[in-house]
């Protein structure tokens, strides 16, 4: 039986909530060490004001710590994220920026209200076969103009991802992406590719893709 959305967005926010804490303490030294992707966000920040600097939503934002990196590159952003516990967290660590409990899927915004969306390894807990829906609402809530810049690792298929952050006790599905795949995929959705690049990881090959709407 192919698997929906919403068995996905259940077993993110399972994972999610049980290691919430590990989670905040381990995801913002990782950030700090990736020097490439903070580049292609500080590119993508610097567009969003250019354009207007209309709000950014950062779609699974974890603990904040991506939202917060934003905020001081001076972008208006808010974060979202399925995980309740997750929220809860950000909440706590940057208490001056709006955390909200939400998917990709269903943004708490307007038609053309977003300046810029980011999916910073969030992409990776939803199916292939909806990723259509989820490009379609990014283009409704954007602005003309507006740029969406997504972080994920590259492969084919799927991988189970067990023992998540110490904990044995948890695990899930994530979907390994191909670039040009998922560029197609985004152009079908009125966006137009602006950058691409490629990184080796620890375990898989990584990337970030940043595109445009049209």
């Amino acid at each position: 039986m192919e698997t929906t959305l919403s068995d996905r967005e259940a077993e993110a926010r399972r994972a999610y909530d049980a290691v919430a804490e590990t989670y905040a303490t381990t995801v913002p030294a990782l950030f700090a060490q990736d020097v490439c992707g903070r580049a292609m966000i500080a590119a993508f920040a610097e567009l969003v004001v250019a354009g207007g600097g209309g709000p950014v939503a950062d779609l699974g934002c974890g603990p904040g710590h991506v939202t917060a990196h934003l905020r001081g590159l001076g972008v208006p952003v808010f974060g979202v994220d399925i995980s309740p516990a997750t929220v809860s967290a950000a909440r706590r660590a940057h208490p001056e920026l709006r955390f909200e409990v939400g998917t990709l899927t269903t943004l708490d915004a307007a038609d053309g209200a977003l300046g810029g969306v980011l999916s910073w390894w969030s992409l990776l807990h939803t199916p292939r076969a909806e990723r259509p829906a989820v490009f379609a609402e990014w283009h409704r809530a954007l602005a003309p103009g507006g740029h969406a810049l997504l972080g994920f690792h590259v492969g084919a298929g799927q991988s189970r991802v067990r023992g998540a952050y110490g904990h044995d006790g948890v695990d899930y599905t994530i979907e390994l992406i191909q670039p040009e795949e998922v560029a197609a995929e985004l152009a079908a959705a009125g966006f137009v590719r602006q950058a691409l690049m490629r990184l080796p990881g620890t375990r898989r090959e990584q990337a970030c893709l940043l595109v445009r709407k049209a």
